[in-house]
């Protein structure tokens, strides 16, 4: 199957691992979720703090308000204090995902320092498949996007955050604002990318960096880069961020039973400047809600920055196969699965089909195994279009 270029341009027996990737420890986010009309009032207002880096933080009241009723100073927080990952201090509660901006902090050696975290299942999770699974698909090698990545792919990069493990990196795709056309300030990724599932709370300093090294340029002649050969586009921080409540409850460190509604929708605003991230790329793309069945699926294609070995996280790879159907239980969905050697990072990239000549995100990457030959990624259902219109309709206009 061949992808068509969206019309426009920017301006693993199954040993199982989410395909986030690690790298050393960094600083601080702001982000809410399901929050009201009075914290939509309150946002307005806000404090300043200072940060490590001399700059001004500017903190929404409501959000400073709620760290200080968990006990976290925000001046403390902004100048590093962030890093406390206290049980009693990692919030997990939606309305408590914080994410303010600190301008500088995400540089471009940092973002390149990413390495590969150890997630596999114990041998009891591995055995534990069950359900309608069809037989493992034949790995598809992984192809390498043509550069530049904003002329030739769909608005897709790369989502860094720092957990209590260190510093994480995932992938993301550019989305459609239903309420908001043309103007869209959304990113679809994975719930793992955001949040920690049962095992903890929101993770901090959540930044999407869209066409992430749009000339593909190599580890040596990335050795002094600037901002702008990594980050064309800029950052753009999570405001905002939603993931399914199934995933908070139960999420884990290899998926569990979270995994089949792993996904996310960020709401982003850039580190600098003003117009939306859809207007600054040149376009976005419609998600497909309509959950088709894999045996009605002539084929998918899944895009990312895999960072795990043989890769290295700077250039963005894609897979493209006839999906099959991947069960994790009798009681939970049926997830896609494709033939992929995409390794860690590549979490949380879309997955699109054409439909009508137009190509639309229709899931996104969650699980794989250890061999690296195989993806998996949830169906998009009520629940994910549920998740992404509360996200437009509270938070799109922002």
């Amino acid at each position: 199957m061949r992808f068509t270029r969206t019309p426009f341009a920017y301006p693993h027996g199954r040993r199982r691992t989410l395909l986030a990737v690690a790298v050393t420890a960094l600083a601080l986010t702001a982000t809410a979720c399901n929050g009201s009309d009075d914290t939509k009032a309150d946002a307005a207002a806000s404090r300043t703090a200072t940060s490590s880096g001399d700059s001004k933080v500017q903190v929404p009241a409501d959000i400073a308000d709620k760290l200080e009723e968990h006990g976290v100073d925000v001046d403390k927080w902004a100048g590093g204090g962030w890093q406390d990952w206290d049980k009693d201090k990692w919030l997990s509660a939606a309305k408590d995902f914080v994410n303010p901006v600190i301008e500088g902090l995400w540089k471009p050696g940092r973002m390149q320092a990413a390495k590969e975290a150890d997630k596999t299942v114990t041998t009891k999770d591995a055995a534990a498949d069950r359900g309608v699974s069809d037989p493992d698909p034949t790995a598809v090698e992984a192809e390498a996007e043509k550069t530049p990545y904003h002329e030739n792919a769909a608005p897709v990069g790369k989502v860094f955050f720092d957990s209590p493990e260190g510093t994480m990196v995932c992938s993301g795709t550019v989305v459609k604002d239903v309420n908001h056309p043309g103007r869209s300030n959304l990113v679809w990724t994975a719930g793992h990318c955001v949040h920690a599932g049962g095992d903890g709370g929101w993770y901090r300093n959540l930044v999407f960096v869209p066409a992430y090294n749009d000339l593909g340029r190599t580890e040596a002649q990335l050795g002094d880069a600037t901002a702008s050969q990594i980050a064309p586009y800029g950052n753009w921080w999570a405001a905002w961020a939603s993931t399914s409540d199934e995933w908070i409850a139960g999420g884990s460190r290899t998926g569990g039973a979270g995994a089949a509604y792993d996904y996310a929708v960020l709401h982003v605003t850039p580190e600098q400047g003003s117009k939306s991230l859809e207007e600054t790329v040149g376009g976005a793309l419609d998600v497909d809600f309509s959950a088709p069945s894999a045996t009605k699926v002539a084929a998918m294609g899944a895009w990312g920055y895999p960072a795990a070995p043989p890769y290295n996280g700077l250039k963005m790879f894609k897979c493209v196969d006839r999906p099959g159907r991947f069960s994790l239980g009798s009681s939970l969905p049926t997830m896609y699965r494709i033939g992929c050697t995409m390794t860690g990072g590549s979490s949380g990239g879309g997955w699109f089909r054409v439909v009508g000549g137009k190509t639309e995100l229709v899931s996104n990457t969650s699980i794989g195994p250890a061999d690296n030959s195989w993806l998996a990624g949830p169906r998009l259902g009520p629940e994910a279009e549920a998740l992404y219109e509360n996200m437009s309709r509270t938070y799109g206009g922002r």
